[in-house]
């Protein structure tokens, strides 16, 4: 028998036993969606992107989590309190949590979740030997000495270096899931292929690059507001079809429940330029529209001891404002987007966050007249002797990046658009030599810190790819990350934005959308800022 027979085999064998594990039941309700990047672990220290979290939401779970306004709730922690010196977090963890049935636990039995595995599982977060890419979340944030204490079976201490209100937020990211210890003792790097968490699912079999089978667990301790058990899907099928072609082909012929995103191939075949389904698919289909916690922006160098901004007009905040007033958004987002996103003409943190809003930060609207004014204020009246500017960005991006730059040239500004791998662009911006780029942030948790750290001047590129350099700016970012107050912190946070904004180091484009396709039979399946695949209340 060859491999990948054999592997179909085990897969064929995996699907019978989650369609007939219940006599009572024949009809299993499995919710089945497409990976087409694939996963590359089922271990939470090493969930960086998408694909991962979306897989190790589905087994595991974190103290906190965030809710539908991005509001943060309990999840493994039923409560919370805070020191008065803003240093150490008290967590009261749940008594009802148990790990999923595994080998692992005596009798093959999933065991009772404590305070314990809460500091065995952070502190592998930060454990040089496990090289977990999210060490960054505790490190110089959380005191390295005794940051991770369990005071007793189910209660959890924190202790920060210094107080940083946002490490709530933190706390919900999916690098922050429990996971037992003699687990991942037992299975060492194999961790990654025998997941054993407490979330509503568990695995069932996993054979790269060909399917992810997970079924319920039976012992998961959240129940609706009635009082029934989640989740109520019997089960999750991944597949990994790596063409977008052949996922919406599967798709089409219902044999997937929803795709996330529409690739820009067939997007005119289903969207009209406004954003709606085609009159062929409306009744068939349900479109999903949803905040989406990422930013596409155009960032600009403001380094002045740089040698490539002391020759640049970008060094000038006139000529960034009057490149931000220069071309109109909203008719970018209509005929190059479908109206995908919302034209970003507020601050830098997007919409989707609490702290958001576009009155108390006023971003750029297209005006014309104000972009020549500022043009001549700055000494190039109608542009003229203004040195052109190259504007970096990526190849699936250069048809936007024509738009302005034609736009711009209208407005007396010549701006040349260069097209270069993604990998180059990305080392050029952490070197600091690109002086007028394309860039997209995403939000990696909740709290529009993550946004504002951008233009931190105590940051280095990364994530301080302009490197902004403004002392009442980093005061006020001290002040809030400070602040326990969420309302005063969102002032503060609104403050900064509105000083990214006046200053320009960046030219924000639109605050992006999460868009999904889902068959009408699938019910309670509802969409987030952070696009978090969320399951444990979706019916079929």
């Amino acid at each position: 028998m060859n491999l990948n027979h054999y592997s179909l085999s085990i897969i064929s064998c995996s699907i019978i036993l989650l369609s007939c594990s219940n006599h009572q039941h024949p009809e299993k309700k499995i919710f089945h969606y497409n990976e087409q990047s694939g996963i590359a672990s089922l271990d939470p220290a090493f969930a960086k992107n998408q694909s991962v979290m979306w897989a190790i939401h589905q087994l595991y779970n974190t103290l906190v989590e965030v809710d539908e306004n991005m509001h943060l709730k309990p999840s493994l922690a039923k409560s919370w309190e805070l020191s008065p010196d803003n240093l150490r977090f008290t967590f009261h963890l749940r008594t009802d949590v148990y790990f999923h049935d595994d080998a692992v636990f005596v009798n093959a039995r999933g065991r009772l979740l404590t305070a314990s595995d809460v500091a065995y599982s952070f502190s592998r977060i930060v454990d040089k030997n496990v090289a977990s890419p999210g060490a960054w979340i505790f490190n110089n944030r959380v005191d390295p000495a005794d940051g991770f204490s369990a005071l007793d079976d189910s209660t959890f201490e924190l202790k920060l270096l210094r107080p940083f209100q946002p490490i709530l937020g933190i706390l919900s990211m999916q690098y922050c899931s429990i996971v037992p210890r003699e687990a991942v003792e037992q299975h060492g790097s194999n961790f990654r292929s025998h997941p054993v968490g407490t979330g509503p699912f568990q695995l069932l079999t996993w054979v790269e690059g060909q399917a992810l089978l997970l079924k319920k667990n039976n012992h998961y301790f959240e129940r609706d507001s009635s009082g029934y058990p989640l989740p109520y899907l019997d089960g999750i099928k991944v597949s990994f079809f790596d063409s977008k072609a052949t996922e919406f082909l599967e798709f089409q012929q219902r044999r997937l429940d929803f795709i996330n995103d529409i690739d820009a191939s067939f997007k005119d075949e289903i969207l009209t330029k406004t954003g709606h389904l085609k009159k062929q698919w409306e009744g068939k289909l349900l479109l999903q529209k949803h905040d989406y916690l990422n930013i596409e922006y155009l960032g600009i160098l403001v380094d002045t001891s740089n040698e490539l901004v002391k020759s640049s007009p970008l060094r000038l905040k006139k000529i960034r404002q009057a490149i931000n007033f220069g071309f109109d958004r909203r008719k970018m987002m209509l005929y190059l987007r479908n109206s995908i996103g919302t034209a970003a003409e507020g601050g830098f943190v997007p919409s989707g966050l609490p702290s958001f809003d576009t009155v108390a930060v006023r971003g750029y609207r297209y005006d014309p007249v104000k972009a020549k004014h500022l043009l001549a204020e700055a000494g190039f009246p109608e542009g003229k002797n203004l040195p052109s500017v190259k504007l970096l960005t990526i190849p699936i991006y250069a048809d936007l990046a024509t738009y302005i730059a034609n736009e711009l040239n209208l407005a007396g500004i010549n701006v040349e658009v260069e097209a270069i791998q993604k990998s180059l662009l990305l080392e050029q911006t952490s070197k600091s030599q690109a002086l007028f780029f394309r860039g997209s942030w995403i939000a990696d948790y909740p709290d529009a810190e993550n946004y504002l750290s951008v233009f931190y001047g105590k940051n280095p590129a990364p994530p301080n790819y302009t490197r902004y350099n403004n002392p009442v700016y980093d005061e006020l970012y001290e002040k809030a990350i400070a602040e326990k107050n969420d309302s005063a912190r969102y002032k503060l946070y609104q403050q900064m934005d509105q000083l990214i904004i006046n200053d320009a180091p960046v030219v924000p484009l639109w605050y992006d959308m999460a868009i999904h396709l889902v068959h009408m039979n699938v019910a309670n399946f509802f969409p987030n800022s952070l696009n978090l695949l969320e399951l444990r209340k979706v019916k079929k």
